[in-house]
């Protein structure tokens, strides 16, 4: 199988797995007990908690688990306004996100816009940029919290969050970012980034589903949104699920102690990949940064006169796994919202696919690629009327 869908989930490390498999068997105790067997369970929880705070330059006590990134972005965005009304009572509160986050983020967002909370959202370039002076303009008194992930997940443009952050601050905006497709994959470093919040999730970088954690800089106003035990300092209630906490750790340590070496290879990649596409196929487009400020696995191509998700399903049946960059919903092809805010028209939408590439890729996987992909596109052009009447115009 050719695996190319890194970005929607990657291979559990083996080394996390055996990692984790302690603490679904022997070391199975409540880390809340005050027994010999809980406590040790317990010493196991904070040092994943230590990993994970050295991998984004953050202090232990900023450091909660949650289920992933997911639960972080709801948790952010609504413990946030939870604050904001304690805080100020009957006044409103603003949000500002962009047009291209992750569903995440924006559907909490629109969720809260049909409660009544305002909510703005922030154009972005044809590269999926966002412009700092467009959220200067956007930040009203009443502003509670700015979302802007940092690394796209379709089209891997990665923010210039540091300068989105200083306008933030200065402005004493709080600031959440979605980093799931970040962490693990290149340097990130909370206090440089100037962040408030920051959200991530083991399972894009080795570790097991279901687990994350929320970044949360000291003296940030957030509420809690679920109420139970005094798990995480009293601020994230439910029992711990250890063994994905365990996993978390791992996974980290071991993806931030490679970026040095992965990081340069992947991108290399990268390049390789989406050069070999757009000089082989006609008639395509790269989708996102040309190279600057884009994710080093990221490779999301249009290819004219052809929907995406047939020439997904003809990947697939060749045993590549990769995604499309439109979805299915409620039996209508509907295009990517990443894609349209770039200013992609329906058909470069609907046409898109993404590859994304991890450490389980080589530089053998490229032409196995294109010896599925060159003649899958040739096909589904020749089954297309809308290539039928390009070629009988260029006649």
């Amino acid at each position: 199988m050719l695996y190319l869908d890194n970005a929607a989930t990657t291979p559990l490390r083996t080394e996390v797995l055996e990692a984790m498999l302690p603490y679904m068997k022997e070391n199975f105790y409540n880390p809340s007990s005050v027994y010999g067997p809980a406590r040790k369970v317990r010493s196991a929880l904070d040092d994943a908690r230590v990993a994970v705070a050295n991998a984004i330059n953050a202090k232990t006590e900023e450091i909660f688990f949650t289920s992933g990134g997911t639960e972080s972005d709801n948790w952010a965005i609504k413990g946030t306004l939870a604050a904001f009304s304690a805080k100020n009572g009957d006044t409103p509160p603003h949000i500002i996100t962009s047009a291209a986050e992750h569903h995440g983020v924006l559907y909490v967002c629109k969720h809260l816009e049909r409660k009544g909370v305002e909510v703005t959202y922030l154009p972005v370039d044809g590269e999926g940029f966002v412009s700092p002076e467009t959220l200067e303009a956007a930040i009203k008194p009443n502003t509670a919290i700015v979302s802007i992930m940092l690394a796209n997940n379709e089209v891997g443009t990665v923010q210039p969050m540091a300068r989105l952050a200083e306008v933030t601050r200065s402005r004493g905006v709080l600031f959440l970012t979605d980093a799931v497709q970040a962490v693990g994959h290149i340097p990130v470093d909370v206090e440089g980034l100037g962040v408030d919040m920051l959200a991530l999730s083991a399972h894009k970088f080795g570790g097991p589903k279901g687990i994350g954690a929320l970044y949360v800089k000291k003296g940030t106003a957030l509420l809690p949104v679920l109420q139970g035990g005094a798990q995480e300092r009293n601020r994230r209630a439910g029992t711990e699920n250890v063994a994905g906490i365990v996993g978390l750790g791992a996974a980290i340590r071991l993806a931030t102690e490679e970026i040095p070496r992965e990081l340069p290879r992947i991108t290399a990649l990268r390049d390789t990949l989406t050069d070999t596409i757009l000089k082989t196929i006609p008639h395509t487009r790269l989708n996102g940064p040309k190279s600057h400020d884009r994710l080093p696995g990221n490779v999301n191509i249009s290819f004219r006169f052809i929907e995406g998700e047939s020439l997904l399903l003809h990947l697939d049946m060749m045993g590549c796994c990769a995604s499309t960059g439109s979805a299915c919903s409620s039996g209508a092809l509907e295009p990517s919202h990443v894609l349209m805010a770039l200013g992609l028209d329906h058909a470069q939408a609907n046409g898109a696919i993404r590859f994304s590439l991890g450490g389980n890729n080589t530089e053998a996987d490229i032409p196995a690629l294109m010896q599925i992909l060159t003649p899958a596109v040739q096909k589904l052009r020749t089954l297309s009327p809308l290539y039928d009447d390009f070629l009988k115009t260029k006649e």
